[in-house]
């Protein structure tokens, strides 16, 4: 390939057919060269034989004597398009221009190959076209209504001795342009011009073909974009020899100039205020000039906004193009004239308000009997504002019963009074309103405690809604002009401010009612003055000395102010020395009274002594204790705690102050045995499994006491932690009575308690594990019977802990599982064995045959 590249000059492929008195342009170009990148072209022209050098782009001495004229005043020059290719241009072209038209390149290759020139041959034709319109020359004007329809008509015929085709196209004038409407192309296809697609395919612009060579443009549903001069441009093309098409000329007629008279939709009037229950009348006006017959179709639509469009809007009423109305009870639509058609809304109301417009459509007859929508409208809208109907009333607040205590009733009463203007449709209701008084310059915020609504419906505020479904506050019509808001129960909380909003609701027509006005009333504060309450509670010993085994009797006298119709409650408490140990904390809650006289046992456990404890009423303010049979545990500090009560709301009692008594001193002078207790064991490091004893040892000081005057309590406790940082656990305990009580334990070791001689009692625990360590103390309650023969409770007595420490034992924990484990490998290797053994004896077992050999020595090779 690269020996074959060389110039190549290129002209179309001829001949060329093109028609008298046209332009002509022969275009030559150049490719596959070498020098610079633009390249110089010489034409010549031959009719015969010898060529005659016309014009060039590089001498312009070039040019013969017959073309200089032609030359010279621009009917013949060259237009050039690129570096390297151009264009011959013959305007006026004459059949003394037909011949052989020969484009040639001068070389800037360093070696010659390749073609340097090339010829075309030119055919010229006679014109043979022509295009007119419906009436010669002359151009039509046509004035039309919107939505017309209308035809249009030119002729165009073809005598040219060359088979040709016409291509004809329809435009319309649009300012300084032209538009194309619809085309028959030279192909015979129908093309739509920019904008006129969807008019093409619904049938309402078409192009025909007639008789007489004639091509006719229908136009229906004429719009104001119709309007405009109208044309027929006609272009005729040819087959070139290279196959292509080529327009070789083109002619246009203006036919008619369209004007379209608009349709309008307006509503007569402006923007329109009335007063509600009055009427509102409006009007749809229809400008148009069509003097033939039709008729038209009216929609009146409604909607709240100016910008909703037909489908957002609410139709009211309609009137079709055969004035069927469609029905309403308080609308009616009715034709005023031949273009005027009125709207009447009666007995209008706020809902009423919005905006208004009308829809108009035009229908005409057609030959069949049947009607055609040609023009639709829709008119702007109109503001319509509906003015209501005020009520005109005033409110009075008023409290008919106000608080002087906490706890009493407040009632005030919301009046609607001085009533003017009102209808039967019209109905009050009230909002109840709650304000706070706040120190200095504090924004003060509403809060709503209730409303009701036009069906005299309760709605709930934030503000007491519990107490108001509980019945506290309750909210009620007296009378038709008369609210009322009751308190039950008045709180501190509730001192402010208070008002009401009588509000007034309208019934429209649907039967819906609508609220046209809120009338506020003066605010009622409720407020009393309050003081701190105040509480005395004094405690008096009745029997200033008694002796162990005595009743112990104190009083609690109780004083109040400020405190309506109190009542109070009464609790009994002992502090205890420390060393008792049924209560750490050192007080003892023993016996209680409500307000309401209900006695109950708080921690008194002592179940011996159930009946031991009494508290009772003796007057309004006065309270007794007794305790029978003391005993010397029962030493301590005695206290009346005394609660005052006040009646609250739903006759629930409310807590109002708290008093505490003075301390009454039970102390007991006794000459008794002094107990003392301490934990022994032997061997307090045990083994996992083995057995661990302990040993409560019990000692007297001071006066000898037989055995049987004497019994003991004890309990066993464990705290799980070398330090005792933990909650002790109750192990097990032992009475005076030789009862045991075991706590449930988690673990697979075992528990036993027992008395082994009158001061010393044992633990044992069976079967130790790891989680049976820690610091284990008993806690011993001595129990002496006194001369009288009453067994008196001494307090209790703690022993020091001591630690018992649990070990494993290495070689018990090995033993059996090292046994077991050797056992097991020892059968498993022998089966091993045996397996082996007996699967090469039977299962393996193979004869093999093999092939005898001779054995025979080498032949020396002198013997060969």
């Amino acid at each position: 390939l690269a020996f074959c590249r060389g110039r190549i000059v290129r002209v179309p492929k001829g001949p060329l057919i093109r028609v008298v008195g046209t332009e002509v342009a022969i275009p030559c170009s150049v490719s596959d060269y070498d020098g610079p990148s633009e390249q110089n072209f010489d034409w010549e022209f031959s009719r015969e034989t010898d060529f005659v050098r016309i014009v060039s782009t590089w001498d312009s001495t070039f040019t013969s004597e017959e073309y200089q004229k032609r030359v010279g005043r621009g009917d013949i020059k060259l237009r050039r398009s690129s570096n390297d290719a151009v264009e011959l241009v013959i305007r006026n072209i004459q059949p003394a221009d037909q011949g052989r038209y020969k484009c040639s390149t001068p070389s800037t290759d360093a070696t010659v190959q390749g073609n340097y020139d090339a010829e075309v041959q030119v055919k010229v034709i006679s014109d043979g076209l022509s295009v007119s319109g419906s009436k010669a020359r002359s151009s039509t004007s046509l004035r039309l209504s919107e939505g017309d329809s209308f035809k249009l008509r030119c002729s165009a015929i073809t005598t040219s001795p060359e088979h040709t085709h016409l291509h004809v196209t329809w435009q319309i004038r649009s300012g300084s342009s032209w538009q194309d409407i619809l085309s028959l192309t030279h192909e015979g296809k129908f093309q739509p011009g920019p904008g006129s697609e969807e008019r093409y395919r619904s049938g309402d612009i078409r192009l025909d073909t007639g008789a007489n060579d004639t091509y006719r443009l229908s136009v229906s549903q004429a719009s104001s974009v119709d309007a405009g001069a109208y044309r027929c441009l006609v272009s005729e093309w040819v087959r070139g020899a290279d196959g292509s098409w080529q327009k070789i000329q083109e002619k246009s007629v203006e036919i008619a100039t369209v004007s379209i008279q608009r349709t309008d939709v307006v509503i007569s009037t402006s923007n329109v205020s009335v007063t509600e229950r009055d009427s509102l009348d409006l009007t749809c006006n229809i400008t148009t000039d069509r003097s033939g017959i039709f008729q038209a179709e009216v929609m009146w639509y409604f909607s709240a906004s100016p910008d909703d469009t037909l489908s957002d809007a609410q139709l009211l009423l309609s009137m079709d193009h055969d004035s069927v109305v469609s029905d309403s009870t308080l609308i009616s639509l009715s034709h005023v004239d031949r273009n005027s058609y009125r709207l009447l809304v009666r007995d209008v109301d706020v809902e009423d308000s919005g905006y208004y417009f009308c829809e108009a459509a035009i229908w005409v007859p057609l030959h069949n009997g049947s009607w055609h929508k040609v023009v639709e409208r829709t008119s702007a809208p109109v503001s319509v504002v509906v003015t209501a109907l005020e009520p005109d009333y005033d409110v009075f607040l008023n409290a008919s019963k106000t608080p002087k205590f906490s706890d009493d009733p407040t009632e005030l009463n919301c009046r609607i009074t001085n009533v003017q203007d009102t209808e039967a449709n019209i109905r009050f209701s009230v909002s109840w309103y709650y304000r706070q008084h706040l120190p200095g310059d504090d924004v003060v915020t509403e809060e709503l405690l209730a409303s009701m609504d036009a069906d005299w419906t309760l709605l709930l505020g934030d503000r007491g809604r519990e107490r108001i479904q509980n019945g506290e506050i309750i909210f009620s019509k007296k009378s038709a002009d008369t609210f009322s808001l009751r308190i039950q129960w008045t709180s501190e909380s509730d001192r402010g401010d208070y008002f009401c909003v009588i509000s007034a609701w309208s019934r429209h027509r649907n039967n819906s009612w609508v609220k046209s006005k809120d009338v506020t009333s003066a605010s009622v504060n409720i407020f009393w003055a309050t003081q701190d309450y105040t509480l005395t509670v004094e405690a008096v010993k009745l029997k200033p000395f008694f002796v162990a085994g005595h009743t112990f009797e104190m009083t609690c006298k109780v004083s109040s102010k400020n405190i309506k119709t109190p009542r109070y409650s009464v609790l009994i408490t002992a502090e205890k020395p420390f060393t008792d140990q049924s209560n750490p904390n050192g007080t003892t809650r023993i016996i209680s009274l409500n307000q309401d006289s209900v006695v109950r046992l708080e921690d008194w456990t002592d179940q011996t002594r159930v009946d031991g404890v009494v508290l009772e009423k003796v007057q309004e303010n006065e309270f007794r204790y007794r305790m029978y049979q003391t005993q010397i545990s029962d030493a301590g500090l005695y206290r009346c705690v005394v609660t005052a009560w006040s009646p609250g709301g739903g006759g629930m009692w409310r807590e109002a102050v708290n008093g505490l008594s003075n301390p009454i001193q039970i102390d007991f002078q006794t000459s008794g045995p002094v107990f003392n207790v301490s934990v022994h064991s032997d061997s307090p490091t045990i083994y996992q499994g083995e057995v661990a004893d302990l040993l409560c040892i019990i000692t007297t000081e001071g006066m000898p006491l037989e055995p049987d005057d004497m019994s003991f309590d004890v309990s066993w406790f464990a705290v799980r932690s070398f330090a005792l940082d933990r909650e002790p656990v109750l192990l097990a305990s032992l009475d005076r009575r030789g009862i045991v009580t075991q706590s449930r334990r988690n673990g697979s070791s075992d528990l036993s308690l027992e008395r082994i001689s009158p001061l010393e009692f044992r633990l044992r625990v069976h079967g130790c594990e790891d989680h049976d360590f820690g610091n284990h103390y008993c806690v011993v309650t001595p129990w002496v019977r006194s001369a009288t023969g009453v067994w008196q409770r001494e307090p209790d007595i703690k022993a020091k802990p001591i630690f018992l420490s649990v070990k494993m034992d290495v070689l018990n924990a090995f033993k059996y599982p090292l046994l077991i484990g050797i056992g097991l490998a020892t059968v498993i290797g022998l089966l091993s064995c045996l397996i082996g053994y007996c699967s090469s004896r039977w299962c393996c077992k193979k004869e093999v045959q093999e092939t005898r050999r001779e054995r025979r020595r080498l032949m020396s090779m002198e013997m060969d």
